[in-house]
C-alpha cells in the first residue's frame, strides 16, 4: 500500500500569551516542511482570494503576511496574486481588482509584499499550459505571472461553493489561476451571450474580437455568432455595460474535473506548498458581494505538500462538525446536523468528483495521515 500523504493540523486555540495565531500558522507551516523548499532569490506566487467588496468572510490580510514573511525569511521574493473574474463585479480588471484588494485591507504595508494580478489589465495575459492526462482540457489558460513564478504557494479559505460544492485548495488553484478565457472554459459548455437590454451598440466587442463573432442587428445591438466565437472572453472584459455574459451552464461533475485539470497545469514541474484555513465556513464563494452564516464552527489550519489530501482532510473535518444553527443548512424542510453539508447546501453539486479526478491525474492522494501540532 502506498504511503499516505501527511496533512498537518493546528486548531485556533491560543490559551497562552506565548503564541498568537499568526505565530501558530508559521509554526504549522515550518513543521509541515515549508522551510525545506529552496526559495533563495526565487519568485514565489502566493495564490489567494482577496474577497469581493461587501464580503466579510475572506481571509484577513494578517494570514497572508505570515506566508509572505516566511517566504522572505527563506530568501524568496513573494507576491500575492489572483486572476480577474469572469463575472461582473469589483475584480473584473486589474485596476478594480487591486482597488478591491486594498479596500479589503491587502496592501504592501499590511502583508509585506506586493499584489500582482496574474492575467494582466484585461484578463487576457495568459500562458497555455499542457495538461498531462487531461480528459477535458488539453492546454489550460493560466495567468502569466503565476506561471512565471519559480515557487507556487496556495493560501485557501476553505468554504462551500454554489457550483463546485466545495471551495478548497483545488478550487482556489484551478479556477482561481485561470485567465478570463480559462474561467470561461471551465464554467461554460458553450459561448458567451449578449443581454440585449443592456447593450448600447457601442461595438467595443467587435473591435476586440479577432474572429468577427459579434454581429449587429437593425437596432444596432450585438449578438454572438457562436460558430465564429473561440471563447476567449475578451468581449466580456471590454463591454462598458456588462451586457456580454457567461452562461455558467457546465455540468457540475465536468466543472469539477476541469478544475482538477487546471490545477495540474499550475502545479506540475515546480515546488508547491498548500495552506488551507477552515474558518468562517460560508456556504458560498468569496466572489459573492455578501456572505452568509457559516455552516459549521471554525475548525483550524491545515498545511500539506499534497493538495488532494489537504482538501480531503479539510472536507472530513467540516463534515465531522455539527451544523451551525441559523445557517443555510436549516433552511431546508429537514434540518440536518450531520451528513454531507456541502451537498445539502447545494444539492446539485458534485464536489467529490474533483478529488477523485485529481487523484486519477496524479495530483495527490485522498488517503492521508493527519499530524496534529
Amino acid at each position: 500500500m502506498a504511503e499516505k500523504s501527511k496533512v498537518y493540523f493546528a486548531d485556533f486555540r491560543c490559551p497562552s500569551w506565548r503564541e498568537n495565531l499568526p505565530q501558530k500558522l508559521a509554526r504549522l507551516m515550518m513543521t509541515a516542511g515549508f522551510g525545506d523548499i529552496d526559495m533563495e532569490g526565487k519568485y514565489v506566487a502566493i495564490k489567494m482570494h482577496f474577497g469581493e467588496p461587501g464580503n466579510l468572510a475572506y481571509l484577513r490580510p494578517n494570514w497572508a503576511k505570515v506566508v509572505a514573511d516566511l517566504v522572505k525569511s527563506q530568501g524568496g521574493k513573494p507576491f500575492l496574486t489572483d486572476c480577474n473574474t469572469l463575472y461582473v463585479g469589483g475584480r473584473k480588471n486589474a485596476l478594480d481588482h487591486i482597488e478591491s484588494a486594498y479596500v479589503n485591507g491587502f496592501t504592501p504595508y499590511s502583508t509585506g509584499c506586493h499584489i500582482l494580478i496574474a492575467d494582466g489589465l484585461k484578463g487576457n495575459d495568459e500562458v497555455e499550459v499542457p495538461v498531462a492526462g487531461g480528459e477535458y482540457v488539453k492546454a489550460a489558460k493560466i495567468g502569466r505571472a503565476i506561471m512565471d513564478a519559480d515557487v507556487f504557494v496556495s493560501l485557501t479559505h476553505f468554504k462551500g461553493h454554489e457550483q463546485a460544492g466545495m471551495g478548497g485548495t483545488l478550487k482556489n488553484i484551478g479556477m482561481g489561476c485561470g485567465s478570463r478565457a480559462g474561467k470561461m472554459e471551465q464554467h461554460n459548455s458553450g459561448k458567451p451571450f449578449v443581454k440585449q437590454k443592456n447593450c448600447v451598440g457601442c461595438r467595443a466587442c467587435a473591435k476586440i474580437c479577432a474572429h468577427g463573432a459579434p454581429q449587429f442587428g437593425p437596432d444596432g445591438k450585438a449578438s454572438i455568432d457562436t460558430d465564429k466565437c473561440v471563447g476567449c472572453a475578451r468581449c466580456i472584459a471590454v463591454c462598458p455595460k456588462d451586457a456580454i455574459q457567461c452562461m455558467y451552464d457546465e455540468a457540475p461533475a465536468i466543472l469539477n474535473k476541469k478544475i482538477a485539470e487546471y490545477t495540474k497545469a499550475v502545479v506540475d514541474g515546480r515546488p508547491c506548498f498548500h495552506v488551507s484555513l477552515v474558518v468562517d465556513v460560508s456556504p458560498n464563494c468569496d466572489c459573492h458581494g455578501e456572505n452568509d452564516v457559516p455552516i459549521v464552527s471554525d475548525v483550524g489550519m491545515f498545511a500539506s505538500f499534497d493538495p488532494v489530501a489537504l482538501d480531503q482532510a479539510c472536507a472530513d473535518a467540516v463534515l465531522s462538525q455539527t451544523a451551525a444553527p441559523g445557517s443555510v443548512l436549516f433552511d431546508r424542510e429537514c434540518a440536518c446536523n450531520e451528513g454531507d453539508f456541502f451537498k445539502k447546501a447545494h444539492p446539485d453539486t458534485e464536489w467529490q468528483v474533483c478529488l477523485e479526478h485529481a487523484e486519477k491525474l496524479g495530483l495527490g492522494s485522498r488517503a492521508y495521515e493527519l499530524v496534529k501540532i
